[in-house]
């Protein structure tokens, strides 16, 4: 499958969904902003990736994006980052998503876990109960957040230099 051919709507991939669970896969839900890729991202997505059969990364869109960073953010739009993420070997499917948070994209796909990175723990999860609701569950992956999209971008404007 093509990487462009990974980025789907949210009916879509439930509909897919849907598919993947009468074969009897499991699927795992991993969402943020992923605004310049990093080692932390991936090394998330791949940590992810490793506890279901599928995974599934919902991609903030611009608009959620500066609502929760702020006007200068994100770096990247929103298509871009989605291909970026639908080009990791370990993604079988992105969505965007335009919503403050990723408890409709649960409500919508109900995988079977929903993996946050390792600036939560499974007990802070802020959707947990969402996914409790029907019977998923919450993990962490990745390493620890020593990477930092903010830190980065600070320490390209500090170092300026030619493009």
């Amino acid at each position: 499958m093509s990487t462009v051919d990974k980025i789907g709507t949210l009916a879509q991939v439930a509909e897919e969904r849907e598919r993947w669970r009468a074969e009897g896969r499991t699927v795992a839900l991993a969402n943020g902003i992923f605004d310049l890729l990093h080692v932390g991202h991936v090394r998330y997505l791949q940590g992810a990736r490793e506890l279901a059969d599928v995974l599934v990364v919902a991609v903030n869109s611009d608009a959620s994006t500066r609502a929760y960073k702020g006007p200068g953010r994100p770096y990247i739009p929103e298509a871009e980052r989605a291909e970026l993420v639908a080009a990791l070997s370990c993604t079988d499917r992105v969505i965007v998503f335009d919503e403050p948070n990723v408890r409709s994209v649960i409500r919508a796909l109900k995988p079977d876990v929903h993996v946050k990175g390792t600036d939560y723990t499974p007990d802070s999860i802020p959707e947990a109960d969402e996914v409790r609701a029907y019977g998923g569950r919450t993990a962490v992956a990745g390493d620890p957040k020593d990477h930092s999209t903010t830190e980065i971008a600070r320490r390209m404007g500090r170092e300026g230099g030619k493009g």
